[in-house]
């Protein structure tokens, strides 16, 4: 075995099993003695937003489309159409409705269900709780929809299947296909959208999107919490939970009244009709739930600790389901707002916002303000995250944090996922390493390249390609999980990250673990990333320099990279050539735990 420890601190160790050092290994050596420092090539970033040279600098042409459906093998239906049809078959309902209407059998099934059951055993009123529980809610709802679109254009494409193969497992699209090139990345994938539209609206935005979305999710699910206890303790949990069968019928016939424009007397402040009562009860106890339960479905820290439901719902099944939950709330936004302009409109802003039952302008007051409030939070949202993005990013994780160590404090297992599971694409990321130092280790099959591991270690050493393959072989079938959303399933094969711990022996003081890249940072300088090294001696914790018992191919780390499966894939460096034991990554780049944090507002614990 040819690695070599720093003989100016301990000794001179043989450098291979003949006793003699090679001239690359003498090499090695020395710079272990004058003292590697890949730190200094790690370029820090600033702490404000010039969306212009943002990521290197995106085609901003490379913009969002219109939703695609896939309908057959390779036949796309763009989902604008859906807009006139809607309104056709809206128009075919109305007519339908009309003519029902004067049926007389129809007429008597309106008259014996009418719309609103007179057994609810409902108090009369609306308390105001209700209303600001409301508000906040029609607060949150726009940053979590902005961003969570945000996000969808981050991988503007959904599969039905563990895979995620582009153009065979997508079932939708609001992107551009993916064009015939071998170098095509997911970060090259992404697309624009208008600052006003998507939160914060420029491309390869995610790590921002994701601390709106998930921070602000933490403040939707504790006002949803607050609101689930005074349903319950104040009783008026009756106002939207059927409790008889007669709510469908009720609804049908409120549907055809509805659709005849002879629309039904409601009182809202009494009961909800049948449809109401349905459609408030599939929101609260069925939307918003499956919201939540979808979205932890997509976590890395819970999937591959959770493997019975990860098996059954993998992360691309959650990620569809997901944006359906988004498409019903939408509906339900527009039908809802609708209905309540189009039918009483100053009665019902009156017990939505006031918590009053007459037709005075209190209620819309209220509403206009709120309405004011949420237009100015709308409108400052982007240019407040353009200049502030260190704030987002800290406040996210302040909100976020607590829940996502308790993740992962749970102990993955190995064993998930067999060779049957293997996806036969995985996309790739990073931006690809073209420096002299990578092109002229790759002329020679790397038998130059070493992996300098040194910093608070007993033991810094080189270890040569050849060197990894001699130590105890290692191997891991598991789910990759980008924070983009995609996913692939692979077998990566090399060395545990505890063999080579054993061989370096990190001081009392070290610790984190910090990965260099040959791979350049897309600002410049070259990638890295901090990990735990307590995540260092995890069994699933990795060097790999085989992929699915192939040599590790250029595009996805050639010769080396991390496998940790408790981390999101931007953290998972590629084509490593150094690792630096550390008391604390803070004096590494810009001080937040690696390249993505520092320049794309990633966060070091983000794997919800």
């Amino acid at each position: 075995m040819s690695f070599v420890k720093d003989a100016g601190k301990h000794g001179n160790t043989p450098a291979s099993s003949t006793g003699t050092l090679t001239e690359a290994d003498e090499v090695a050596r020395q710079e272990r003695q004058l003292g590697v420092d890949y730190a200094k090539e790690v370029h820090p970033a600033e702490d404000v937003v010039d969306v212009e040279t943002y990521g290197g600098g995106f085609d901003l042409t490379r913009r969002a489309t219109a939703p695609r459906l896939r309908v057959g093998r390779d036949k796309w239906f763009n989902l604008l159409w859906l807009i006139p049809i809607g309104f056709a078959v809206l128009v075919a309902g109305v007519a339908i409705g009309k003519g029902l209407h004067h049926m007389p059998a129809v007429q008597s099934f309106i008259q014996r269900y009418p719309g609103t059951s007179t057994h609810t055993g409902v108090s009369p009123g609306l308390p105001a709780w209700i209303g600001w529980t409301h508000f906040f809610n029609l607060f949150m709802m726009i940053f979590i929809i902005r961003s969570g679109i945000q996000i969808l254009c981050d991988h503007p494409r959904l599969y039905f299947s563990r895979n995620a193969t582009p153009g065979k497992d997508e079932w939708l699209r609001v992107g551009p296909p993916v064009p015939d090139d071998p170098l095509w990345t997911a970060n090259s994938d992404t697309v624009a959208l208008p600052p006003q539209f998507g939160l914060p609206g420029f491309r390869h935005s995610i790590g921002l999107a994701r601390w709106w979305h998930l921070g602000v999710d933490v403040l939707w699910l504790l006002n949803g919490a607050v609101f689930y206890v005074l349903l319950f303790v104040t009783g008026q949990w009756r106002h939207i939970v059927p409790t008889s069968w007669d709510v469908f019928p009720h609804a049908a016939s409120v549907a055809i009244q509805y659709l005849s424009l002879d629309w039904p007397e409601d009182n809202g402040w009494v009961a909800y009709n049948g449809m109401q009562m349905l459609a408030y009860f599939t929101t609260v106890f069925i939307a918003a739930p499956a919201a939540l339960l979808t979205g932890l479905g997509m976590s890395p820290a819970l999937s591959q600790r959770v493997h019975w439901l990860s098996k059954r719902l993998s992360i691309q099944h959650a990620r569809s389901l997901h944006f359906l939950v988004l498409v019903y709330f939408l509906f339900f936004i527009l039908a809802h707002v609708t209905l309540v302009f189009a039918t009483d409109a100053l009665r019902n802003l009156n017990h939505m916002f006031a918590a009053r039952d007459d037709n005075s302008w209190v209620g819309f007051l209220i509403f206009t303000a709120a309405l004011i409030v949420s237009a100015i939070a709308w409108v400052a949202a982007t240019p407040f995250t353009i200049r502030h993005p260190r704030v987002i990013q800290r406040v996210g994780y302040a909100l976020i944090g607590p829940f996502q160590r308790v993740l992962e404090n749970l102990d993955p297992k190995p064993g998930a996922f067999t060779e049957k599971d293997i996806s036969p694409f995985h996309w790739r990321n990073g931006r690809l390493p073209e420096t002299v130092e990578y092109k002229e280790l790759e002329k020679n099959d790397f038998r130059d390249w070493r992996l300098r591991v040194y910093g608070l270690v007993e033991n810094p050493t080189a270890f040569s390609l050849e060197d990894l393959r001699a130590l105890p072989y290692h191997d891991q079938i598991t789910q990759h999980f980008c924070i983009q959303a995609w996913s692939g399933v692979a077998k990566w094969g090399g060395v545990s990250m505890k063999t080579i711990m054993d061989i370096v022996k990190p001081r009392p003081e070290a610790k984190w673990v910090v990965f260099y890249s040959m791979g350049e940072g897309a600002t410049g300088g070259i990638y890295y990333n901090a990990h735990p090294i307590e995540q260092m001696g995890h069994h699933m914790t990795m060097l790999a320099y085989n992929m699915n018992d192939e040599p590790l191919p250029y595009l996805h780390g050639r010769p080396l990279r991390l496998r940790n499966e408790l981390q999101h894939g931007f953290k998972q460096v590629k084509w490593i050539k150094g690792i630096e034991f550390v008391a604390h990554y803070s004096e590494v780049g810009s001080g937040y735990g690696g390249y993505s944090e520092d320049h794309k507002f990633f966060g070091r614990h983000q794997t919800l």
